[in-house]
């Protein structure tokens, strides 16, 4: 019987061979053949080499780093999982990201693989997005695809993150230090060969200080410029044309065009530009990363929100765990200036919470029995005792960063276009690098090398590429700070474009928090038959009538079965004899058969009251008349609207009547009522067939499908789960103010966009002719690129104030 060759068991007759070390090898099974084949395609080949036993055990430490991850039990700390599916998806950070080429090289690598469905990368902040089928591909393959081609991907840690940003500057200090010293020491030799070319400077001296010039060069290029030639060679390898192609191909040239001047003593000599180009290419790239570490800082703080301990309250008094060990249900004691660590309820006491990094809202809230708590805000003044709703995946703050982070790894239409310009940017440098050298070699062959290294470095198109995701970054920190949470990519490049902007009534406009004030009996029941039955029947509802509806009573029946719900109609439910509906008039109407007296009809209110109907198989029972209240912000939000050049029209399932009276009082000349969610969506898309760009800002499960199908869509921050999911945005402060901020943010991050490519553009056209003309000196080139990616960058984060 063969031995696998990794593990050292007998192989069956099903055999299983990989080549390894030139050799055909056999396996026991399907296990040992992948890890085998993991060894040879991470060239770990070593590990056979050099092992003194054949164990399944002997795994190579990186490979059994990554298999880790493939535990359910850990992955529930950091994967998402949909519902009875083995789809899945999880927060990465990726080290070795130097620029968007890296991006884009490993966003089609890993979605090339079979069972991903989705990887995206946020340039500035290094986080990446995944989704993939659990059956068809473990984590353990698609991070090992990563290390692959050169870079490391592990789960998103907000700690360890925090360590990896202080690794990553302090590195690059060091890279700075080291280029700096090296750069004044080989200038100060430099002037004193440019000074003895006029003063008779004897060869021996010149060739010691040329000997000197490359002694003291040679770490700047070995350290300090090795991320530049790394990064290009993974470019290469991968037939990818990446930023740092033209700076590596210009630093290694000169470089070795120096060391042959040297050894040869013959020619010209660049180490002074060497490490020129090395020390600002980093000092630009420094400033740039401290930038982007900015830029992401909300996103971050966000995760770091929760507490690590949290104190119990159990019979034998109080103990102190840590926040992943609270369970559902528990009772947990909030002293006065403690976190939140989970979404719950509040069972005793009274006090006020702050909720502002997660809504924006400013003032503190009052909390007393049964109101809720939301993880990762503060408690003020009193203590608290709250019992546990929610944990985890099912927190509203998990919810938040959820939908920050496809926010930021979503890449807008521009982004997109500016990354697959800057590849071809690229190729058509190097084309026009070597046609300025050969034309440079007939005109003055002693200054063509030189020209041709200002051309390469000069022109790098970082600027390029920055333009967009820095702007993105920026703005989306800037309106989270304010309570609006971007959920999608394209949100606030499409809310720049916004012509018309419609709003929904019941919990958009007005409160939401809707209260009974009047019921009127129409058959033969009486008050609390009729109010019992109609909070039986909206039991199973999420939108603000039901809401009220509910609280007419305690004790719902329980004999109710068949509930059949139609949006933006009613509710239908039945029991043993009886067939029950609750909604519009014409909705109950269809059941009755008949149409309500003109006398009752014809007593509809004109104020702010919503009216739904309760019949029972051919009675009408009751008219249930519900009063709700603007909020107080929105005559500001409205004419603030109207001074942006923005349209505006109102859509409501509510009686025409109540809608034209609210309409009047906001001054809005557009409104429509008794609209069902279809007739919605069609009034949506037939103010995008005139050529608006629409914007739909609705609150309720009925207002999902037209959120889904405006141009941008807004969710408020207390609506359903539903419209959240099915928004671009999410008014998590509920203060309608903040809109037209929103709006005049988003124009601005348009217009600093412009402004970004505008500047890369006329850089690189003012920057390739002159320095093709010999006008910008190879030292002049590298400060030139630096400052014109920095000033992307600095332009971009005029967004945050």
């Amino acid at each position: 019987m063969t031995e696998c060759f990794h593990c050292g068991e007998q192989v069956g007759d099903n055999q299983y061979h990989i080549e390894i070390l030139g050799e055909q090898r056999d396996f026991c099974c399907t296990g040992c053949e992948a890890v085998a084949q993991a060894i040879v395609d991470n060239d770990l080949l070593d590990f056979y080499k050099f092992r003194t036993d054949n164990n399944e055990n002997l795994v190579p430490d990186v490979l059994r780093d990554l298999q880790i991850y493939d535990d359910d039990t850990l992955q529930k700390t950091f994967v998402r999982t949909e519902y009875g599916s083995a789809i899945r998806e999880a927060s990465l950070i990726l080290e070795g990201i130097v620029c968007a080429a890296c991006v884009w090289l490993n966003e089609k690598h890993v979605r090339q693989l079979n069972g991903v469905y989705a990887f995206n990368i946020n340039y500035s902040t290094h986080r990446a997005s995944l989704k993939w089928d659990n059956e068809q591909i473990q984590l353990s393959a698609i991070l090992e695809a990563i290390n692959l081609i050169g870079y490391h991907a592990h789960p998103f840690d907000s700690n360890r993150l925090e360590a990896l940003q202080k690794k990553e500057k302090s590195a690059a200090l060091r890279r700075i230090a080291i280029a700096g010293i090296g750069m004044m020491q080989v200038m100060m030799l430099a002037i004193a060969l440019y000074i003895g070319e006029s003063a008779d400077m004897s060869d021996t001296m010149r060739h010691f200080i040329r000997w000197i010039s490359l002694i003291i060069a040679t770490p700047v290029l070995l350290f300090a410029s090795r991320v530049f030639f790394v990064s290009a060679w993974r470019d290469i390898k991968r037939w990818q044309l990446g930023m740092d192609v033209p700076v590596a191909i210009a630093m290694g040239a000169a470089y070795l065009a120096s060391v042959w001047a040297t050894v040869s003593q013959s020619g010209e000599i660049y180490f002074d530009s060497v490490t020129m180009f090395t020390f600002f290419l980093l000092s630009g790239r420094y400033l740039e990363m401290t930038a982007r570490h900015k830029a992401g800082q909300v996103a971050d703080a966000l995760v770091r929100l929760l507490p690590a301990t949290a104190t119990r309250i159990t019979e034998d008094g109080h103990k102190s765990i840590a926040v992943i060990d609270i369970q559902l249900g528990d009772t947990l004691l909030l002293k006065p200036g403690e976190i939140i660590p989970a979404d719950g309820i509040v069972i005793e006491g009274q006090s006020r919470v702050n909720e502002a990094l997660l809504t924006g809202e400013s003032l503190p809230l009052d909390k007393q029995k049964n109101d809720p708590l939301i993880a990762g805000t503060v408690n003020i003044d009193s203590p608290l005792s709250m019992q546990v709703k929610k944990l985890g995946d099912s927190t509203v703050l998990s919810g938040i960063i959820r939908l920050l982070e496809r926010a930021q790894s979503e890449k807008p239409l521009l982004a997109g276009f500016a990354d697959r310009a800057a590849a071809w940017f690229v190729l058509v440098l190097l084309l026009i690098a070597s046609v300025v050298f050969i034309s440079w070699s007939f005109v003055s062959p002693s200054d063509a090398f030189w020209v041709t290294l200002s051309v390469l470095v000069v022109t790098c198109p970082c600027a390029l590429s920055l333009a967009t995701p820095a702007a993105l970054t920026a703005a989306t920190g800037a309106l989270t700070e304010k309570g609006i949470l971007t959920t999608r990519g394209h949100a606030l490049e499409s809310l720049a474009k916004v012509t018309h902007m419609v709003f929904d009534k019941t919990g958009t406009l007005t409160q939401g928090q809707l209260s009974v004030a009047k019921i009127e009996l129409l058959g033969s029941m009486d008050q609390d038959q009729v109010s019992t039955l109609a909070a039986s029947l909206e039991q199973r509802s999420e939108h603000p009538i039901a809401s009220a509806l509910r609280k007419l009573s305690s004790n719902p029946l329980t004999t109710l079965n068949h509930y059949m719900s139609q949006a933006g109609q009613g509710v239908q439910a039945q029991d043993s004899q009886h067939t029950y509906r609750l909604g519009t008039l014409s909705y109950v109407a269809e059941l009755v058969g008949i149409s309500l007296p003109n006398k009752i009809e014809n007593s509809l209110d004109t104020s702010l009251l919503s009216h739904v109907y309760l019949v029972r198989d051919y009675e009408y029972l009751a008219r249930f008349s519900l009063q709700d209240t603007l909020r107080p912000e929105v005559f500001e939000m409205i004419q603030t609207l109207q001074k942006q050049k923005v349209k505006i029209s109102l859509l409501s399932g509510d009686n025409q009547v109540i809608v034209d009276h609210l309409a009047k009082q906001l001054q809005i000349t557009s409104a429509i009522g008794e609209v069902l969610p279809d007739a919605k969506l069609n009034y949506i898309r037939q103010l995008q067939a005139e050529g608006d760009i629409v914007a739909m800002v609705g609150d309720g499960v009925n207002d999902a499908p037209v959120l889904a199908g405006a141009n941008i869509s807004l969710a408020m921050g207390g609506g359903s789960q539903l419209a959240q999911a099915s928004a671009d945005m999410v008014i998590l402060s509920e203060n309608l103010t903040q809109l037209p901020a929103a709006l005049a943010l988003a124009r601005k991050m348009q217009r600093i966009i412009y402004q970004n490519f505008g500047w890369a553009i006329v850089y690189n056209m003012l920057a390739i002719p002159l320095a093709a003309m010999g006008l910008i000196l190879p030292w002049m080139a590298a400060i030139g690129m630096s400052m014109s990616s920095l000033l992307v960058v600095l332009n971009s984060l005029r967004l945050k104030k």
